[in-house]
């Protein structure tokens, strides 16, 4: 079997290509990268994967990679990601999100290929969520409240429509908030951690900086999300759009006070209004039980476990950038 993942050097990408080395040593892996991705997150598979130049706007780029690969199940996970990006650059978020994904379809139109295709959409999708709604099903309203939740969206419905009208195999998962190891650090739960780990080594006064904390999510570890991503393409309907998450709401402030009881220095927390966007998502928790029911998926790794990996990680990355000036400074 060959798969091909997009943004196989990101977040996501990197743990799905980890979990397909480590316990499907049959799949052959290929990867989109482009020249300027950041390769880090690859290096420990020791070139257990073959990498694709490809960029999800340009179409020949897309089209070669596919007639490169030929793979039998696509993991599509490249994408502008970052909510507030999305806010300052709403065209760049759009283009990449929208037109990548047309890119993506009709090149396998044009090549004749037959892939299962997994779109990685967002829980961002239901923006606008009502206390009765909650926890949220697939079938609730999508009410998109950021150029990120708009773009994700409108490559949730082209899935469908690509599926209603070329009979592509799509498979639409919509992941609530995920995190863990080599999340980056932008992103809220990583962001507090590398502040913590940060403070800790002396690279920052003790002060951590928050935007809203009164946010609650639903969040799920990177590596039961890569799980979750093969089984939907090993074992979901195709034309189908599932929900992932835990099940589980925690507020962004419940979040801070794990990671702050983690820390081995004494810290304080300040908001930044730099940090506050326009518009925020109040509620996410979602309910998985269609998903769970197709797949027999469900959560491994407690969350308490993945914050504090995820802060061992910065831990870890923070000290291995400190060690070059050190040994320059003797």
């Amino acid at each position: 079997m060959r798969v091909l993942i997009t943004g196989i050097t990101g977040f996501a990408g990197s743990h799905l290509a980890e979990f397909l080395l480590a316990e499907h040593p049959e799949v052959e892996v290929f990867g989109t990268h482009r020249w300027r991705s950041r390769m880090e997150n690859l290096d420990h598979l020791d070139g257990g994967v073959q990498l694709l130049d490809a960029d999800l706007r340009d179409y020949s780029s897309i089209h070669q990679a596919l007639e490169r690969s030929r793979p039998d199940a696509v993991f599509h996970l490249a994408a502008q990601s970052f909510v507030p990006s999305s806010w300052t650059a709403p065209n760049e978020t759009l283009t990449t999100n929208v037109q990548g994904r047309v890119n993506l379809f009709e090149a396998i139109r044009a090549l004749r290929l037959d892939p299962v295709v997994q779109i990685a959409c967002s829980s961002e999708q239901y923006g606008m969520v009502h206390p009765h709604e909650v926890p949220i099903t697939e079938d609730n309203p999508l009410r998109p409240l950021s150029p990120y939740a708009v773009s994700k969206v409108a490559q949730d419905l082209l899935g469908y429509q690509y599926f209603q009208s070329y009979g592509l195999k799509v498979v639409r998962t919509r992941g609530f908030n995920h995190t863990g190891p080599r999340r980056g650090h932008p992103f809220v739960t990583s962001n507090f951690c590398r502040q913590v780990a940060a403070i800790e080594h002396g690279l920052q006064e003790p002060v951590i900086r928050v935007g809203n904390l009164d946010a609650v999510r639903d969040f799920t570890d990177v590596r039961d999300m890569v799980r979750a991503y093969w089984l939907a393409v090993e074992r979901g309907r195709p034309g189908e759009v599932y929900n992932i998450a835990s099940g589980r709401g925690i507020s962004i402030r419940e979040v801070l006070q794990m990671i702050v009881g983690l820390a081995k220095v004494d810290v304080r927390v300040e908001v930044d209004p730099e940090r506050l966007r326009p518009s925020d998502v109040e509620i996410l928790i979602g309910d998985s039980s269609k998903f769970r029911a197709d797949t027999g998926w469900e959560p491994r790794i407690p969350f308490e476990r993945t914050v504090a990996d995820l802060l061992d990680y910065w831990r870890e990355t923070l000290a291995r950038r400190r060690r070059p000036a050190e040994v320059a400074a003797v």
